[in-house]
């Protein structure tokens, strides 16, 4: 086995794209570029328009897995920073329709989100409202990172010399984007946006005329008065696209991926960050997360899962699988995808510990615990003791540890914490998703007489057999034969469906084992009385 990881071969998506990092640091070395201790800039944008959802996570999770890939390849030698910015002087454009005080947004379209009043009553302003949200879910998993507001930047000066750098540029700007507009755009377009001093919105109007010496736009107003003022201290703000390339051209940015609707206007981001004299950052496009009914998840429409959704039903480390696992490939983001993750999740941490060196490398603990995952799993899975809890009508997780007592002997709250929360987790999910589901159907003539002949095979099972999974799986399996099942598929479905109201479920001898032999005949042979049916 390998003792010592090799980092520049590991094929991890993480360190595929750390790898293309430090390749841009040593293009800027043979350039004569002398970075000195300027820290590598990972950068991610976040649109404050309405509240942060999951998606939001997803970006910035990824993104730190990156740094601690470079960490590693680089022996946490060279100093990083993570950016987190909200482009909050955005005009709002269109309320989103799952907030509250639906008039007052209104009111404000077309202002600054910095200045559109909070409708939940709680911050000084809308924007301010939705970065407090962004910054609590990202301190709460515990980012390292820097918060940016946009309207601070402009207004501060941060982004005042890049301003005059493309107002200079004003020509070479509008020579990258008018090709991308449509003919009515192009005739009224401009990369600058001023903010009307008489109405306090973000106006879409064409400028008169531009003085890059004296860094002024002369536009008319909404009012139709001609007004002339400088494109500096926060005064006006560039279009979104011209507003990427900048950021990342003012603050130094070395990295940043995002969704896949940003790939085709990458190239317009990285041209106007040329022309603004600095080298475009390395980009990794990930795809987007879609609803149960397969459309994008939207801030607005607030439709998917929200964080607080995942974490009322799962472990943090189970969202962070999820976002680890294939960011390329578009994925449905829905309540039903959580067992799954989170069963993976303690999958890829039980095999973790007898991989070698290069395997830990591509195992997904490495990059959500940053390369020390904890030692320790879980002796029962997620789909169990949901199936646990329907079998045994359980409300709290107290009923549950009662069989996982009997299955493993000595086990308690204290020593299993992550199984103690996994048993809560379940309570929740079973009540709100499964429970609500579940469709109990009478048995065939083949199938009620197999599921009488388990029943009484499972009363005589005694001793060290009544906990052994193996053996009750096995015990399973002579019964579907006896009873002449062509498909033995189809013999566990039948027990899913009759007893436990769903066509598939875990192991089912180690649910029998956990559960107890004498339990589950008791469960057969309520089902083949049709209480079920009746319940």
């Amino acid at each position: 086995m390998t003792d010592t990881p090799n980092y520049m071969k590991a094929k991890a998506w993480p360190f595929e794209l750390a790898r293309q990092v430090m390749h841009r640091l040593d293009i800027e070395k043979k350039r004569g570029i002398e970075r000195g201790d300027r820290p590598v800039i990972f950068e991610t944008g976040y649109g404050p328009s309405g509240l942060p959802h999951i998606g939001t996570f997803g970006e910035v999770v990824r993104t730190t897995m990156v740094m601690e890939a470079f960490r590693a390849m680089t022996d946490n030698k060279i100093p990083m920073r993570l950016i987190c910015v909200s482009d909050d002087l955005d005009g709002m454009r269109k309320v989103p329709g799952n907030m509250p005080n639906q008039e007052l947004l209104t009111a404000n379209l077309g202002k600054p989100l910095t200045v559109v009043p909070d409708p939940f009553e709680c911050h000084d302003s809308f924007g301010a409202h939705n970065n407090a949200k962004l910054n609590s879910f990202l301190d709460g998993f515990g980012f390292d990172y820097e918060f940016k507001s946009a309207s601070e930047l402009y207004k501060s000066g941060a982004y005042d010399d890049m301003l005059l750098k493309a107002l200079a540029n004003f020509d070479k700007i509008m020579d990258v984007m008018l090709p991308t507009l449509g003919e009515e755009r192009r005739a009224t377009y401009s990369p600058f946006l001023p903010i009307s001093p008489t109405s306090g919105r973000v106006l879409y109007v064409p400028m008169k005329s531009v003085d890059a010496e004296a860094g002024t736009i002369t536009f008319d107003d909404e009012d139709g008065s001609e007004i002339t003022m400088k494109v500096t201290g926060g005064n006006a703000k560039l279009q979104w696209k011209p507003d990427f390339g900048m950021r990342w051209a003012a603050l130094g940015v070395d990295f940043e991926m995002f969704g896949k609707d940003h790939q085709a206007n990458s190239i317009v981001y990285s041209r106007i960050c040329k022309i603004l004299g600095a080298q475009p950052p390395v980009q990794y496009v990930y795809e987007l997360f879609l609803d149960d009914k397969g459309e994008k998840i939207s801030k607005s429409k607030g439709n998917g899962i929200s964080i607080e959704d995942w974490l009322k039903y799962a472990t943090p480390e189970s969202l962070s699988l999820y976002m680890f696992t294939k960011p390329r490939t578009a994925k449905r983001l829905f309540f039903d995808v959580i067992p799954k993750a989170v069963d993976e999740y303690f999958q890829h941490l039980n095999a973790y510990q007898g991989q070698d060196a290069d395997q830990k490398l591509s195992n997904p603990v490495w990059h959500i615990h940053k390369g020390t995952p904890p030692q320790s799993g879980t002796p029962v899975s997620f789909a169990l003791l949901m199936n646990l809890v329907s079998a045994s009508n359980a409300s709290s997780k107290d009923i549950l540890w009662g069989f996982i007592e009997r299955y493993e002997p000595g086990a308690n709250p204290e020593d299993f914490p992550a199984l103690d929360n996994l048993a809560d987790y379940a309570v929740r999910y079973y009540q709100d998703f499964v429970k609500p589901e579940k469709t109990y159907r009478a048995p065939s003539e083949q199938e009620g007489a197999a599921l009488m002949d388990l029943s009484k095979r499972f009363r005589a099972v005694s001793g060290d057999d009544a906990t052994d999974g193996e053996a009750l799986q096995t015990l399973i399996f002579s019964v579907g034969k006896d009873h002449e099942f062509e498909n033995l598929r189809n013999w566990f479905k039948a027990i899913y469906e009759v007893c436990l109201g769903q066509s598939q479920g875990p192991r089912f001898g180690s649910f029998v084992a956990i559960y107890g032999p004498e339990e589950t005949a008791d469960l057969i042979d309520e089902a083949l009385a049709g209480t079920f049916l009746t319940s």
